[in-house]
Protein backbone atom coordinates (compact mmCIF):
# COMPACT_ATOMS: atom_id res chain seq x y z
CA UNK A 1 0.00 0.00 0.00
CA UNK A 2 3.17 2.54 0.53
CA UNK A 3 2.96 2.20 -3.65
CA UNK A 4 0.34 4.91 -3.52
CA UNK A 5 1.95 7.35 -1.11
CA UNK A 6 3.26 10.80 -3.01
CA UNK A 7 6.62 10.47 -2.10
CA UNK A 8 10.33 10.62 -4.25
CA UNK A 9 9.84 6.99 -4.91
CA UNK A 10 6.03 7.26 -6.62
CA UNK A 11 6.62 10.16 -9.04
CA UNK A 12 6.39 8.93 -12.17
CA UNK A 13 3.24 6.89 -10.50
CA UNK A 14 1.56 10.11 -9.51
CA UNK A 15 2.41 11.93 -13.31
CA UNK A 16 0.71 8.79 -14.67
CA UNK A 17 -2.21 8.70 -12.63
CA UNK A 18 -2.79 12.56 -12.81
CA UNK A 19 -2.26 12.76 -15.95
CA UNK A 20 -4.74 9.91 -16.89
CA UNK A 21 -7.16 11.53 -14.58
CA UNK A 22 -6.60 15.45 -16.90
CA UNK A 23 -7.15 13.92 -19.90
CA UNK A 24 -10.39 12.32 -18.63
CA UNK A 25 -11.73 15.29 -18.00
CA UNK A 26 -10.50 17.42 -20.89
CA UNK A 27 -12.12 15.04 -22.88
CA UNK A 28 -15.36 15.04 -21.41
CA UNK A 29 -15.06 18.58 -21.18
CA UNK A 30 -14.36 18.83 -24.71
CA UNK A 31 -17.57 16.64 -25.27
CA UNK A 32 -20.30 18.17 -23.35
CA UNK A 33 -23.11 19.45 -25.44
CA UNK A 34 -24.91 20.76 -22.35
CA UNK A 35 -25.01 22.07 -18.69
CA UNK A 36 -26.12 18.88 -17.18
CA UNK A 37 -27.85 15.74 -18.35
CA UNK A 38 -31.16 15.85 -16.03
CA UNK A 39 -30.67 12.94 -14.10
CA UNK A 40 -32.49 11.78 -11.50
CA UNK A 41 -32.10 11.42 -7.72
CA UNK A 42 -34.13 7.66 -7.68
CA UNK A 43 -31.83 7.18 -11.14
CA UNK A 44 -28.45 8.28 -9.61
CA UNK A 45 -28.28 7.22 -5.95
CA UNK A 46 -28.93 3.32 -6.90
CA UNK A 47 -25.33 3.42 -8.59
CA UNK A 48 -23.68 4.95 -5.87
CA UNK A 49 -25.51 3.05 -3.16
CA UNK A 50 -24.29 -0.47 -4.62
CA UNK A 51 -20.54 0.46 -4.35
CA UNK A 52 -18.97 -1.64 -2.13
CA UNK A 53 -16.58 0.92 -0.49
CA UNK A 54 -14.88 -2.11 1.44
CA UNK A 55 -13.71 -3.71 -1.71
CA UNK A 56 -11.34 -1.42 -3.92
CA UNK A 57 -10.67 -1.42 -7.82
CA UNK A 58 -6.95 -1.59 -7.56
CA UNK A 59 -6.73 0.44 -10.50
CA UNK A 60 -6.74 3.76 -11.39
CA UNK A 61 -8.05 3.36 -15.26
CA UNK A 62 -10.70 1.35 -13.45
CA UNK A 63 -11.60 3.46 -10.32
CA UNK A 64 -12.01 6.41 -13.36
CA UNK A 65 -14.19 4.23 -15.18
CA UNK A 66 -16.54 4.32 -12.67
CA UNK A 67 -16.28 7.70 -11.83
CA UNK A 68 -17.48 8.32 -14.93
CA UNK A 69 -20.80 6.59 -14.23
CA UNK A 70 -21.24 8.07 -10.85
CA UNK A 71 -20.02 11.53 -11.23
CA UNK A 72 -18.35 12.70 -14.40
CA UNK A 73 -21.33 11.86 -16.83
CA UNK A 74 -23.90 13.98 -14.87
CA UNK A 75 -21.77 16.41 -13.22
CA UNK A 76 -23.75 19.92 -13.64
CA UNK A 77 -21.29 21.63 -15.76
CA UNK A 78 -20.39 25.41 -14.78
CA UNK A 79 -18.23 25.83 -17.98
CA UNK A 80 -21.04 25.32 -20.40
CA UNK A 81 -22.78 28.98 -22.09
CA UNK A 82 -26.21 27.36 -20.82
CA UNK A 83 -25.43 27.23 -17.37
CA UNK A 84 -27.07 30.10 -15.91
CA UNK A 85 -28.32 29.57 -12.39
CA UNK A 86 -26.45 29.86 -9.24
CA UNK A 87 -22.94 32.04 -8.28
CA UNK A 88 -20.77 29.30 -9.59
CA UNK A 89 -18.17 30.35 -12.39
CA UNK A 90 -16.10 29.02 -14.94
CA UNK A 91 -12.62 28.61 -13.56
CA UNK A 92 -9.15 29.68 -15.56
CA UNK A 93 -6.55 27.39 -16.19
CA UNK A 94 -3.55 29.04 -13.94
CA UNK A 95 -5.86 28.49 -11.15
CA UNK A 96 -6.93 24.64 -11.81
CA UNK A 97 -2.51 24.71 -12.25
CA UNK A 98 -2.59 26.34 -9.02
CA UNK A 99 -5.11 23.55 -7.73
CA UNK A 100 -2.90 20.94 -8.48
CA UNK A 101 0.29 21.98 -7.16
CA UNK A 102 -1.56 23.43 -3.58
CA UNK A 103 -3.00 18.97 -3.52
CA UNK A 104 0.40 17.57 -4.35
CA UNK A 105 2.44 19.84 -1.73
CA UNK A 106 -0.82 20.08 0.89
CA UNK A 107 0.53 22.74 2.95
CA UNK A 108 -1.44 23.57 5.83
CA UNK A 109 -1.56 27.60 6.10
CA UNK A 110 -2.37 27.87 10.11
CA UNK A 111 1.85 28.13 10.76
CA UNK A 112 4.52 28.72 9.13
CA UNK A 113 6.45 26.19 10.17
CA UNK A 114 3.63 24.26 7.92
CA UNK A 115 4.15 26.62 4.90
CA UNK A 116 7.10 29.18 4.42
CA UNK A 117 6.82 30.79 1.41
CA UNK A 118 2.89 29.58 1.27
CA UNK A 119 2.71 32.00 4.23
CA UNK A 120 3.92 34.64 2.37
CA UNK A 121 2.43 34.40 -0.86
CA UNK A 122 -1.18 34.43 1.23
CA UNK A 123 -0.43 37.72 3.08
CA UNK A 124 1.04 39.48 -0.20
CA UNK A 125 -2.43 38.70 -2.03
CA UNK A 126 -4.03 40.57 1.12
CA UNK A 127 -2.25 43.23 1.12
CA UNK A 128 -2.82 43.23 -2.73
CA UNK A 129 -6.60 43.35 -2.17
CA UNK A 130 -6.84 45.40 0.50
CA UNK A 131 -4.53 47.92 -1.36
CA UNK A 132 -7.62 47.31 -4.27
CA UNK A 133 -10.16 48.12 -1.75
CA UNK A 134 -8.62 51.27 -0.15
CA UNK A 135 -8.71 50.15 2.99
CA UNK A 136 -5.37 52.00 4.21
CA UNK A 137 -1.63 51.09 5.46
CA UNK A 138 -3.14 49.24 8.43
CA UNK A 139 -5.22 46.94 6.76
CA UNK A 140 -4.98 43.22 6.66
CA UNK A 141 -7.19 39.94 6.50
CA UNK A 142 -7.36 36.13 5.75
CA UNK A 143 -8.66 33.46 3.17
CA UNK A 144 -11.11 32.00 4.65
CA UNK A 145 -13.39 28.91 3.38
CA UNK A 146 -16.52 31.45 1.51
CA UNK A 147 -18.59 34.37 2.05
CA UNK A 148 -20.53 32.48 5.09
CA UNK A 149 -17.53 32.21 7.03
CA UNK A 150 -15.84 35.76 5.98
CA UNK A 151 -19.14 37.22 6.95
CA UNK A 152 -18.66 35.21 10.37
CA UNK A 153 -15.89 36.33 10.95
CA UNK A 154 -16.50 40.25 9.95
CA UNK A 155 -19.24 40.10 12.49
CA UNK A 156 -17.50 38.78 15.48
CA UNK A 157 -14.78 40.88 15.45
CA UNK A 158 -17.77 43.44 15.23
CA UNK A 159 -19.29 42.32 18.26
CA UNK A 160 -16.30 42.53 20.13
CA UNK A 161 -14.93 45.89 18.89
CA UNK A 162 -19.10 46.88 20.37
CA UNK A 163 -17.92 46.30 23.51
CA UNK A 164 -21.22 45.91 25.18
CA UNK A 165 -22.11 43.81 28.75
CA UNK A 166 -25.45 42.55 27.29
CA UNK A 167 -25.23 40.42 23.92
CA UNK A 168 -29.13 41.07 24.06
CA UNK A 169 -28.88 44.87 23.56
CA UNK A 170 -26.78 44.13 19.92
CA UNK A 171 -28.50 45.26 16.57
CA UNK A 172 -27.56 44.30 13.24
CA UNK A 173 -28.54 45.96 9.88
CA UNK A 174 -28.75 44.78 6.83
CA UNK A 175 -31.00 44.99 3.94
CA UNK A 176 -34.31 42.77 3.27
CA UNK A 177 -32.54 41.06 0.29
CA UNK A 178 -29.08 40.52 2.58
CA UNK A 179 -27.06 37.10 2.30
CA UNK A 180 -28.87 34.38 4.54
CA UNK A 181 -25.37 34.29 6.42
CA UNK A 182 -26.36 37.69 8.29
CA UNK A 183 -28.64 36.17 10.32
CA UNK A 184 -26.83 32.79 10.48
CA UNK A 185 -24.15 34.67 12.33
CA UNK A 186 -25.81 36.43 13.98
CA UNK A 187 -27.33 32.61 15.60
CA UNK A 188 -23.82 31.18 15.68
CA UNK A 189 -22.77 34.93 18.10
CA UNK A 190 -25.35 34.40 20.41
CA UNK A 191 -26.90 37.47 19.48
CA UNK A 192 -30.16 35.14 18.32
CA UNK A 193 -31.81 36.03 14.41
CA UNK A 194 -34.20 39.05 16.09
CA UNK A 195 -30.92 40.62 16.60
CA UNK A 196 -30.88 41.37 12.84
CA UNK A 197 -32.65 44.35 11.95
CA UNK A 198 -34.36 44.38 8.76
CA UNK A 199 -33.97 47.48 6.21
CA UNK A 200 -36.28 47.90 3.18
CA UNK A 201 -35.00 47.83 -0.08
CA UNK A 202 -35.63 50.78 -3.00
CA UNK A 203 -37.42 49.76 -6.56
CA UNK A 204 -33.44 49.06 -7.53
CA UNK A 205 -33.37 46.06 -4.00
CA UNK A 206 -30.98 48.43 -2.56
CA UNK A 207 -31.14 49.11 1.00
CA UNK A 208 -32.59 52.52 1.88
CA UNK A 209 -30.77 54.82 3.63
CA UNK A 210 -32.84 56.79 4.91
CA UNK A 211 -34.95 53.64 6.45
CA UNK A 212 -31.62 52.77 7.74
CA UNK A 213 -31.19 56.22 9.50
CA UNK A 214 -34.22 55.35 11.50
CA UNK A 215 -33.65 52.21 12.45
CA UNK A 216 -30.18 53.08 13.69
CA UNK A 217 -31.66 56.39 15.52
CA UNK A 218 -34.58 53.99 17.14
CA UNK A 219 -32.37 51.33 18.38
CA UNK A 220 -30.38 54.12 19.94
CA UNK A 221 -33.29 56.06 21.89
CA UNK A 222 -34.30 52.25 22.62
CA UNK A 223 -31.06 51.59 24.68
CA UNK A 224 -29.94 49.22 22.02
CA UNK A 225 -26.11 49.11 20.48
CA UNK A 226 -25.80 49.32 16.63
CA UNK A 227 -23.15 46.84 16.44
CA UNK A 228 -22.92 46.62 12.83
CA UNK A 229 -24.64 47.77 9.59
CA UNK A 230 -24.08 44.90 6.46
CA UNK A 231 -23.95 46.98 3.02
CA UNK A 232 -24.32 44.59 0.20
CA UNK A 233 -21.54 45.14 -3.05
CA UNK A 234 -24.05 42.83 -4.97
CA UNK A 235 -26.90 41.00 -3.31
CA UNK A 236 -27.18 36.76 -4.73
CA UNK A 237 -30.88 37.31 -5.79
CA UNK A 238 -30.42 40.71 -7.76
CA UNK A 239 -26.63 41.04 -8.06
CA UNK A 240 -27.88 44.30 -5.94
CA UNK A 241 -25.24 47.59 -4.72
CA UNK A 242 -26.50 49.26 -1.71
CA UNK A 243 -25.53 52.90 -1.17
CA UNK A 244 -22.02 52.45 0.31
CA UNK A 245 -20.88 56.16 0.77
CA UNK A 246 -24.47 57.13 2.44
CA UNK A 247 -24.01 54.09 4.73
CA UNK A 248 -20.93 54.79 5.59
CA UNK A 249 -21.76 58.30 6.63
CA UNK A 250 -24.51 57.18 8.90
CA UNK A 251 -22.09 54.63 10.66
CA UNK A 252 -19.26 57.17 11.11
CA UNK A 253 -22.20 59.36 12.88
CA UNK A 254 -23.19 56.88 15.03
CA UNK A 255 -19.75 55.11 15.85
CA UNK A 256 -21.23 51.53 14.34
CA UNK A 257 -18.88 48.92 12.40
CA UNK A 258 -19.49 48.94 8.44
CA UNK A 259 -19.11 45.51 6.61
CA UNK A 260 -19.21 45.24 2.91
CA UNK A 261 -20.50 41.94 1.67
CA UNK A 262 -19.02 41.88 -1.51
CA UNK A 263 -18.35 38.42 -1.95
CA UNK A 264 -20.20 38.76 -5.57
CA UNK A 265 -19.63 42.20 -6.85
CA UNK A 266 -15.72 41.88 -5.67
CA UNK A 267 -14.83 41.31 -9.69
CA UNK A 268 -15.55 45.39 -9.96
CA UNK A 269 -12.04 45.63 -7.73
CA UNK A 270 -10.51 44.31 -11.35
CA UNK A 271 -12.77 45.70 -13.62
CA UNK A 272 -11.65 48.08 -16.35
CA UNK A 273 -15.20 49.68 -17.09
CA UNK A 274 -17.19 49.88 -13.67
CA UNK A 275 -14.81 50.35 -10.58
CA UNK A 276 -17.22 53.05 -9.62
CA UNK A 277 -20.09 50.86 -8.78
CA UNK A 278 -18.57 50.18 -5.67
CA UNK A 279 -17.28 53.45 -4.63
CA UNK A 280 -17.73 53.69 -0.65
CA UNK A 281 -16.72 50.29 -0.32
CA UNK A 282 -12.75 52.22 0.87
CA UNK A 283 -14.61 52.95 4.08
CA UNK A 284 -15.32 49.68 5.60
CA UNK A 285 -14.47 48.50 8.37
CA UNK A 286 -14.39 44.84 6.59
CA UNK A 287 -14.78 43.60 3.56
CA UNK A 288 -15.96 39.79 2.67
CA UNK A 289 -14.88 38.88 -0.61
CA UNK A 290 -15.10 35.48 -3.01
CA UNK A 291 -12.90 35.26 -5.27
CA UNK A 292 -14.62 32.30 -6.67
CA UNK A 293 -17.42 34.05 -7.51
CA UNK A 294 -16.08 36.73 -9.96
CA UNK A 295 -12.32 36.31 -10.26
CA UNK A 296 -13.23 32.73 -11.94
CA UNK A 297 -11.46 30.61 -8.91
CA UNK A 298 -12.10 27.09 -8.23
CA UNK A 299 -13.77 26.66 -4.73
CA UNK A 300 -12.80 27.48 -2.22
CA UNK A 301 -11.37 31.09 -2.61
CA UNK A 302 -12.35 33.79 0.12
CA UNK A 303 -11.41 36.09 1.82
CA UNK A 304 -11.90 38.80 4.88
CA UNK A 305 -10.33 41.71 4.93
CA UNK A 306 -10.16 44.55 7.71
CA UNK A 307 -9.52 48.01 7.86
CA UNK A 308 -7.45 47.76 11.04
CA UNK A 309 -5.42 44.71 11.64
CA UNK A 310 -5.53 44.66 15.76
CA UNK A 311 -8.95 43.99 14.99
CA UNK A 312 -8.14 40.10 14.06
CA UNK A 313 -6.66 39.41 17.58
CA UNK A 314 -10.41 39.02 18.29
CA UNK A 315 -9.73 35.11 16.32
CA UNK A 316 -6.73 34.87 18.26
CA UNK A 317 -5.74 31.76 20.30
CA UNK A 318 -2.33 30.32 21.31
CA UNK A 319 -1.82 26.69 21.74
CA UNK A 320 1.81 25.56 22.56
CA UNK A 321 1.96 22.92 20.50
CA UNK A 322 0.91 25.14 17.44
CA UNK A 323 1.18 28.65 17.68
CA UNK A 324 2.62 29.68 21.26
CA UNK A 325 3.04 33.31 22.32
CA UNK A 326 6.79 33.38 22.22
CA UNK A 327 6.50 33.55 18.28
CA UNK A 328 4.47 36.93 18.62
CA UNK A 329 7.83 38.02 19.83
CA UNK A 330 9.61 36.50 17.71
CA UNK A 331 8.27 37.75 14.89
CA UNK A 332 6.97 34.17 13.40
CA UNK A 333 3.97 35.30 10.63
CA UNK A 334 1.07 32.29 11.36
CA UNK A 335 -1.96 32.85 9.64
CA UNK A 336 -3.64 30.81 12.29
CA UNK A 337 -3.35 34.09 14.89
CA UNK A 338 -5.80 35.68 12.26
CA UNK A 339 -8.32 32.59 11.13
CA UNK A 340 -11.39 31.07 12.93
CA UNK A 341 -9.71 27.56 10.80
CA UNK A 342 -7.05 25.81 11.95
CA UNK A 343 -5.82 23.20 9.39
CA UNK A 344 -6.12 25.32 6.40
CA UNK A 345 -6.01 24.73 2.50
CA UNK A 346 -3.22 27.31 0.48
CA UNK A 347 -6.01 28.52 -1.70
CA UNK A 348 -4.19 31.51 -2.59
CA UNK A 349 -2.06 30.00 -4.94
CA UNK A 350 -5.00 29.79 -7.19
CA UNK A 351 -5.30 33.59 -7.26
CA UNK A 352 -1.50 34.04 -7.21
CA UNK A 353 -1.18 32.01 -10.39
CA UNK A 354 -3.92 33.99 -11.90
CA UNK A 355 -2.55 37.04 -11.79
CA UNK A 356 1.12 35.88 -12.58
CA UNK A 357 -0.71 34.52 -15.70
CA UNK A 358 -3.20 37.04 -16.81
CA UNK A 359 -3.17 40.08 -14.57
CA UNK A 360 -5.64 41.86 -12.86
CA UNK A 361 -6.86 43.54 -16.00
CA UNK A 362 -7.70 40.01 -17.66
CA UNK A 363 -9.28 38.97 -15.14
CA UNK A 364 -11.39 42.46 -15.09
CA UNK A 365 -12.03 42.43 -18.38
CA UNK A 366 -13.84 38.76 -18.52
CA UNK A 367 -15.97 40.07 -15.71
CA UNK A 368 -16.97 43.62 -17.46
CA UNK A 369 -18.00 40.87 -20.66
CA UNK A 370 -20.47 39.09 -17.96
CA UNK A 371 -21.82 42.75 -16.95
CA UNK A 372 -22.11 43.54 -20.53
CA UNK A 373 -23.53 40.08 -21.00
CA UNK A 374 -26.38 41.19 -18.37
CA UNK A 375 -27.09 44.71 -20.00
CA UNK A 376 -27.87 42.77 -23.50
CA UNK A 377 -30.19 39.86 -21.52
CA UNK A 378 -32.00 42.91 -19.58
CA UNK A 379 -32.79 44.66 -23.42
CA UNK A 380 -34.11 41.48 -24.22
CA UNK A 381 -36.28 40.71 -21.62
CA UNK A 382 -37.40 44.35 -21.40
CA UNK A 383 -38.85 44.13 -24.55
CA UNK A 384 -40.23 40.86 -24.82
CA UNK A 385 -44.00 41.09 -23.72
CA UNK A 386 -43.51 37.37 -22.58
CA UNK A 387 -41.57 38.43 -19.91
CA UNK A 388 -41.82 40.76 -16.87
CA UNK A 389 -37.74 41.50 -15.72
CA UNK A 390 -37.30 43.29 -12.18
CA UNK A 391 -34.34 45.69 -11.90
CA UNK A 392 -32.05 46.43 -14.52
CA UNK A 393 -28.62 45.16 -13.40
CA UNK A 394 -25.47 46.59 -11.65
CA UNK A 395 -24.13 43.15 -11.95
CA UNK A 396 -24.55 40.17 -13.84
CA UNK A 397 -27.77 39.26 -12.73
CA UNK A 398 -31.24 39.19 -14.31
CA UNK A 399 -34.61 38.45 -12.37
CA UNK A 400 -37.67 37.70 -14.09
CA UNK A 401 -40.67 35.76 -14.87
CA UNK A 402 -43.04 34.18 -17.77
CA UNK A 403 -45.88 36.31 -17.97
CA UNK A 404 -48.44 34.41 -20.18
CA UNK A 405 -51.01 36.51 -22.14
CA UNK A 406 -54.02 35.06 -21.18
CA UNK A 407 -53.52 33.64 -17.98
CA UNK A 408 -54.24 36.19 -14.90
CA UNK A 409 -54.45 33.90 -11.94
CA UNK A 410 -51.28 34.38 -10.16
CA UNK A 411 -51.05 31.06 -8.21
CA UNK A 412 -51.18 29.52 -11.65
CA UNK A 413 -48.35 31.49 -12.98
CA UNK A 414 -46.21 30.80 -9.99
CA UNK A 415 -46.67 27.66 -11.12
CA UNK A 416 -46.01 28.24 -14.53
CA UNK A 417 -42.16 29.38 -13.64
CA UNK A 418 -41.85 26.64 -10.99
CA UNK A 419 -42.58 24.09 -13.74
CA UNK A 420 -40.81 25.58 -16.52
CA UNK A 421 -37.41 25.47 -13.96
CA UNK A 422 -37.85 21.97 -12.78
CA UNK A 423 -38.90 20.90 -16.61
CA UNK A 424 -35.28 22.89 -18.38
CA UNK A 425 -33.28 21.31 -15.58
CA UNK A 426 -34.94 18.01 -16.17
CA UNK A 427 -34.25 17.84 -20.24
CA UNK A 428 -30.58 19.29 -19.25
CA UNK A 429 -30.84 21.66 -21.97
CA UNK A 430 -30.02 24.33 -19.78
CA UNK A 431 -30.11 25.26 -15.83
CA UNK A 432 -31.72 28.72 -14.37
CA UNK A 433 -32.76 29.56 -10.72
CA UNK A 434 -35.20 30.85 -8.88
CA UNK A 435 -36.31 33.43 -6.06
CA UNK A 436 -38.99 35.20 -4.88
CA UNK A 437 -39.87 38.82 -4.99
CA UNK A 438 -43.48 40.24 -3.41
CA UNK A 439 -43.92 36.67 -2.28
CA UNK A 440 -44.29 35.75 -6.04
CA UNK A 441 -41.79 33.13 -7.93
CA UNK A 442 -39.68 34.28 -10.34
CA UNK A 443 -36.26 33.09 -12.33
CA UNK A 444 -32.98 33.92 -12.48
CA UNK A 445 -30.10 34.13 -14.76
CA UNK A 446 -26.68 34.28 -12.61
CA UNK A 447 -24.31 35.21 -15.80
CA UNK A 448 -20.56 34.58 -14.94
CA UNK A 449 -19.40 32.72 -18.00
CA UNK A 450 -18.18 35.15 -20.72
CA UNK A 451 -18.56 32.44 -23.36
CA UNK A 452 -22.33 32.65 -22.93
CA UNK A 453 -23.88 34.82 -25.89
CA UNK A 454 -27.17 36.72 -26.41
CA UNK A 455 -28.00 34.15 -28.73
CA UNK A 456 -27.97 32.00 -25.51
CA UNK A 457 -29.97 33.95 -23.08
CA UNK A 458 -32.62 34.32 -26.27
CA UNK A 459 -32.75 30.32 -26.65
CA UNK A 460 -33.04 29.19 -22.73
CA UNK A 461 -35.94 32.56 -22.73
CA UNK A 462 -37.54 30.51 -25.52
CA UNK A 463 -37.47 27.15 -24.01
CA UNK A 464 -39.02 28.88 -20.57
CA UNK A 465 -41.94 30.24 -22.34
CA UNK A 466 -42.71 26.46 -24.34
CA UNK A 467 -42.21 24.95 -21.14
CA UNK A 468 -44.38 27.32 -19.24
CA UNK A 469 -46.89 27.35 -22.45
CA UNK A 470 -46.88 23.27 -22.35
CA UNK A 471 -47.79 23.29 -18.28
CA UNK A 472 -50.53 26.19 -18.73
CA UNK A 473 -52.17 24.11 -22.05
CA UNK A 474 -52.10 20.65 -19.97
CA UNK A 475 -53.35 22.54 -16.58
CA UNK A 476 -56.31 23.78 -18.77
CA UNK A 477 -56.79 20.22 -20.46
CA UNK A 478 -56.73 19.03 -16.75
CA UNK A 479 -59.08 21.71 -15.54
CA UNK A 480 -61.85 20.70 -18.63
Amino acid sequence: MRSHLLNDTTTEQYRRSVTEGVERVAAKLAATDRPFTGVTVDALAPRIDGIDLDQPLHDTAAVLDELEEVYLRDAVYFHHPRYLAHLNCPVVIPAVLGEAVLSAVNSSLDTWDQSAGGTLIERKLIDWTTGRIGLGPAADGVFTSGGTQSNLQALLLAREEAKSDSLATLRVFASEVSHFSVKKSAKLLGLGEDAVVSIPVDHDKRMQTVALAHELERCTKAGLVPMAVVATGGTTDFGSIDPLPGIAELCAQYGTWMHVDAAYGCGLLASLKYRHRIDGIERADSVTVDYHKSFFQPVSSSAVLVRDAATLRHATYHAEYLNPRRMVQERIPNQVDKSLQTTRRFDALKLWMTLRTMGADGVGQLFDEVCDLAAEGWALLAADPRFDVVVRPSLSTLVFRYLPRAVTDPARIDHANLHARKALFASGDAVVAGTKVAGRHYLKFTLLNPETTAADIAAVLDLIAGHAEQYLGESLDRAC
